[in-house]
């Protein structure tokens, strides 16, 4: 009854985009073709491990509605509105000491709203097992996806895998956090056993959690702790706001991981990925004989190798003649271009 979940969902992205936009994110939309987002897709793999009245979600305040409609069984008290951008430390602070204003013994899983998983039974069990580890002790613990490509995209835990958890031997004292790493270096990570992907998905118990604010970042603790008696009052946003409007634009890794001692990496491999791009989506989705993935019900394709097709508004669509392309509409917008040039689309596709 003491474990809660933390879902950010503040993302402004339009990464998937014509699907996604600044108003619409890709965390609300339905990437997968499956009928669920992706901030109901992560709700979904959670089922079960929390009550709804222990589930949270941080957003933007454009983005609570949206929230509220995506997810009904919230509690729309536990939907909390972030006024302005100021990263995850500031997001994460918030949210725990509005959770030990509830729950003093809370057990908390923060997760990023807008990634997938293919195997959720071994997501389940990696989440039970590092909950029992903070459950029992003042410990840290960061997920470390085992790599197997050279990703340039992703920061690195350097893992001690000398030194495991007394209490759990799948767990490991992190020696470093390595930054978004150029090719050559990537691939000298991925040639140890050592190295992981940083997933952003964090478990902790709240007190562990809010004294290494104390600790390591008391400009942000000290306004959050100001405001314990105001947490569940009508007063608690306006305060907020303006607390938030003050504070400094910090990640977690950067305000208390890479200071704090008592930090962990629980290894696992589950399928995951942060879907950042129309590629990355390509890599983890299903593919014909072709390497093309169709996401819709009525697509043909005729010598065509390489290609994401994306259209799911009961339209018919024939594709014939690519390799390597992007194929995505939304509404009255559709989008044809090279899997390799997505990043150029992108810088003006808001224009």
């Amino acid at each position: 009854m003491n474990n809660h979940l933390v879902i950010m969902a503040g993302g402004v992205g339009s990464r998937f985009w014509p699907m996604s936009t600044q108003d619409r994110p890709k965390q609300f939309i339905d990437v997968l073709g499956c009928g669920r987002t992706l901030l109901q897709l992560t709700y979904d793999r959670f089922r079960g491990m929390m009550a709804d009245e222990n589930i949270w979600v941080v957003t933007s305040e454009k983005y609570g509605d949206i929230v509220a409609e995506q997810l009904p069984m919230v509690p729309r008290k536990n939907i909390l509105l972030e006024p302005c951008r100021r990263n995850t430390a500031p997001c994460i602070a918030y949210v725990s000491w509005r959770i030990k204003a509830q729950d003093p013994r809370a057990n908390m899983v923060v997760t990023p709203s807008d990634h997938i998983v293919m195997n959720v039974p071994e997501f389940q069990r990696v989440i039970k097992s590092s909950l029992k580890l903070t459950r029992e002790n003042d410990a840290i613990v960061t997920l470390g996806m085992k790599p197997n490509r050279p990703e340039t995209g992703y920061g690195y835990i350097e893992a001690d895998l000398s030194s495991p958890s007394i209490r759990n031997k799948e767990i490991f004292r992190v020696f470093s956090f390595r930054e978004k790493p150029d090719f050559a270096t990537a691939t000298r990570y991925i040639q140890q056993d050592n190295y992981f992907w940083n997933a952003g998905i964090f478990i902790w118990n709240v007190g562990t959690i809010v004294n290494a604010f104390r600790v390591y970042q008391p400009e942000i603790s000290d306004p959050f702790e100001s405001l314990l008696p105001y947490y569940g009052t009508d007063s608690e946003q306006e305060r907020v706001n303006k607390v938030y409007e003050k504070m400094k634009s910090i990640s977690v890794d950067y305000a208390i991981l890479e200071n704090a001692e008592e930090i962990f990496v629980h290894p696992a491999d589950f399928g995951w990925s942060d879907l950042g791009t129309w590629g990355s989506l390509h890599d983890n989705s299903k593919r014909d004989l072709y390497n093309n993935v169709l996401i819709g019900d009525n697509i043909k394709t005729y010598e065509t190798w390489n290609t994401i097709v994306h259209c799911t508004e009961e339209k018919k669509v024939v594709v014939q003649g690519l390799d390597g392309y992007i194929v995505a509409e939304k509404d009255d917008t559709l989008l044809i271009c090279k899997l390799a040039e997505e990043q150029r689309i992108r810088n003006f596709s808001e224009d």
